[in-house]
């Protein structure tokens, strides 16, 4: 990966091998799936995951946490589906290329943050990650692989901040 740059054009860029590419292409298309079945309150009880994209508004009353949910669950889930429909649509066409570079005007840098964190989100749950430094659960060779995942997503996203931050 080549990082995300602030361009002349105010817009930012950055550039991406082609499996990079397409592993943030299959995040994407699964982030669209996973926003339509977080806004289901079985769903995100079933599965924890889930459950960290719409967490609780009210943790310690759980009828006062399905009220809120029913209100807002469908809304906040397609915010976060266009977002990642941002990101595919943005990556869309780029299989095959030697290298792939993706320019976004900040709309869409701002679909492609909020699109890596709910990932990131539903990586670390399912790894047991809880905060900020916790190594989570890796104990085989899959989540070893999610944990890479997990690490790489949040230098893209830290890159991606650090283009996004107004010039002094």
């Amino acid at each position: 990966m080549i990082p995300f740059r602030r361009r002349r054009d105010g817009r930012v860029s950055a550039r991406f091998e082609p499996g990079e590419a397409q592993l943030l292409l299959s995040l994407a298309e699964e982030a669209v799936e996973l926003a339509r079945a977080a806004a289901s309150p079985e769903n995100a009880i079933a599965d924890p995951a889930l459950g960290r994209l719409l967490p609780d508004a009210y943790p310690d009353d759980p009828e006062a946490s399905a009220e809120f949910r029913r209100f807002t669950a469908p809304g906040l889930a397609d915010r976060k589906e266009a977002a990642a429909l941002t990101v595919v649509d943005t990556l869309a066409g780029s299989a095959g290329s030697s290298r792939v570079e993706v320019v976004l005007d900040d709309v869409q840098a701002t679909a492609w943050l909020r699109t890596i964190t709910d990932v990131r989100l539903v990586l670390a749950a399912r790894l047991g990650i809880r905060q900020d430094g916790d190594e989570g659960d890796v104990h085989d060779e899959e989540s070893a692989m999610q944990r890479a995942v997990y690490d790489w997503l949040a230098a893209v996203q830290e890159f991606l901040v650090l283009a996004l931050r107004p010039r002094r």
